[in-house]
This record gives structure tokens, sequence and C-alpha cells, in this order.
């Protein structure tokens, strides 16, 4: 099945959602695991969209110089 990709504002709504369950001391410790494997992941994601980002608008502005 094919990864589906998240936009950058859903990963964040995401991370911020199991934040709030970590913060409220719902999970049980082997959902908390997976719960922080997920965060992990997604702000993995962010790291690599807001560089991309970055470089895109360095390229862009680089350009109209």
């Amino acid at each position: 099945m094919a990864k589906k990709k998240l936009s950058y504002k859903n990963a964040v709504e995401e991370i911020e959602s199991i934040v709030d369950k970590i913060e409220n001391g719902e999970p049980d410790v082997d959902e908390l695991a997976e719960l922080v494997k997920r965060a992990a992941g997604l702000i993995k994601e962010c790291k690599v969209k807001l560089k991309g980002t970055e470089d895109s608008l360095s390229e862009t502005l680089e350009e109209l110089e």
C-alpha cells in the first residue's frame, strides 16, 4: 500500500495531538512507545519539508538578484 503524503499542516496537527495524549497521561506504555515513534517520524518529515521550502525560497530569491 502506498504511503499517503501528509501536508506540513496535517503533520503538525498530528504531532500536537500526540503531545496532548502524552501530557494527559492517556496512553499505556505500549501505546506510548508507538506514539513517540510516530511523532519522531512526523518531525523528521516536517524537517524535510521545511528544508525543501527553505532551499526553494533561497533559489527563487537568488534568481531575483
